[in-house]
Formats: C-alpha cells, structure tokens, sequence
C-alpha cells in the first residue's frame, strides 16, 4: 500500500509541473522583457545648448601644449586629437552637423584647450569636476570656447594622475560641449555629467619606467632559454642513460 501511494503521489506531483515548452516560454519572454528594459530608450534626453553654434563648420583648434602644469603627459595632446577625430567622424550621432577641425599654433582660435594641475584649487571647481567648457556667444554664434581639462585629482591623501584614456574621454565630452551639445541623462552616453576614472597606467610613471621594463622583459627572455636550455640537456642525458639500462636489460 505504501509503494501505490508514493507512486500515485508522485504522479499527481508531475502532473502539475509547467510542461517543458511552457517553462522555455516563460524563460524566453522573461529574457525579452529584461532585454527591452536594459536597452529601452525611456526618457533618455540630449539637450543642446545651441543647436549650430558656429558660423561655419570649419573650426580652428590651438592645443596649448606649453604653458602647462607639473603634472602634464605629453600623451595627452594625442588623446585630444583622438577626441577631435571621434566627433568629426560623427561622434554620438546627436550633432545636426559635421564639425572639420583645423589644429592650428595661434591662440587666437575657435576652440583653446588647455590644461590645470587640478581644478579645484586651480578654479576653484566643485569636487568631481575635472573639466569645464566655457562659450563666449554672440548674436546665437560661438565666438569662442575656452577647454580647461585637469590632469589628475586628490583621492584622500593621494595625488592621482589621469592615465590617456580618462583624458581622452574628458576631452570629447568637453569638445561635444563647445559643439553645443549639453548634459544627456543616458549614462551610456558621452555627455552624461560624469567620468569614470580608469585604474590604467600612469603616463608619466610608464614613460620614466620604459627602459626598466624593457630591460626586465630582455632578462626574463634570457633566463627561461637558459633554463630551457639546461632542461634539454638534462632531458637528453636521461633518456640516454635510459637507453643504455634498457639496452642491457635487453641483452
């Protein structure tokens, strides 16, 4: 009686399980749903501040490379000019037009970038802002914008230098500024009002450390083909030892 009633209980079980094809059912549209709330555009918005700032879209750049802070890479002009070619080859497609830049060696140009050892002492920035665009307007039209980037903040007690490529991402969202674009609220976007400051590589720290580094792989390089090397002598004497104790176990 006790068997007939764990089989029957059993069955009654199974019979109220989801079938097979209802739980892949489920599960697929559970996976729908959550794609469609993660990549959902909601109420994401791309506020311009002026629409077609400039007179034209020809716009002339100085970088100025020379009148810098302490803690200033010389790999920091290259980012901007990365950031420079990411929106003249379109950007994040909000513009309404095409910018062609002009890096020119007057500072008498449409948009002046340069650099602070730290904004908040520097500019008496608020803390977290780590660059700031400023338009000098006239009749609806840019006339100018001063770029001013930081090259690194304080985090507690440690002074913390912004490796190339938080650089390269404050210039484009500081550039996407002067191009009239303001704030977006997608976090995904290059002009949402933050930075995410990447654990990379200090620029200087690498520059200074290069030849160590190249010198420590070299000697790396030696020693494992040293030790390769001694590992097929060895290697060899063994089987021809072997060779030889099976050879007279043969005979």
């Amino acid at each position: 009686m006790h068997q007939i009633y764990v089989e029957a209980d059993i069955t009654i079980f199974r019979n109220t399980m989801p079938s097979k094809k209802l739980k892949t059912a489920l599960l697929i549209i559970l996976v729908l749903l959550f794609i469609t709330t993660l990549f959902s555009p909601g109420s994401k918005e791309y506020p311009k501040l002026n629409p077609m700032p400039w007179e034209n879209t020809t716009i002339s750049v100085f970088i100025d490379d020379r009148n810098i802070p302490e803690h200033y890479s010389p790999s920091y002009r290259s980012e901007v000019e990365n950031a420079l070619e990411y929106w003249s080859n379109g950007g994040n497609g909000k513009l309404g037009y095409t910018p062609e830049f002009v890096i020119v060696e007057e500072d008498n140009a449409d948009i002046l970038i340069m650099w602070v050892e730290n904004l908040e002492e520097d500019a008496e920035a608020q803390d977290g802002v780590a660059g700031f665009a400023r338009p000098y307007e006239v009749n609806g039209k840019y006339e100018r914008v001063e770029i001013v980037l930081e090259v690194g903040n304080y985090q507690g007690f440690a002074w913390r230098q912004y490796g190339d490529t938080t650089m390269r991402e404050l210039a484009i969202h500081e550039i996407g500024h002067a191009l009239g674009l303001g704030h977006s609220n997608d976090r995904n976007d290059v002009m949402y009002p933050s930075y995410d400051q990447i654990n990379e590589a200090d620029p200087l720290f690498f520059e200074a450390t290069r030849p160590f580094l190249i010198a420590g792989i070299i000697l790396a390089s030696l020693l494992i083909l040293y030790y390769n090397a001694g590992w097929m002598r060895s290697r060899k004497k063994r089987e021809k030892l072997e060779e030889e104790i099976f050879g007279r176990k043969d005979k």
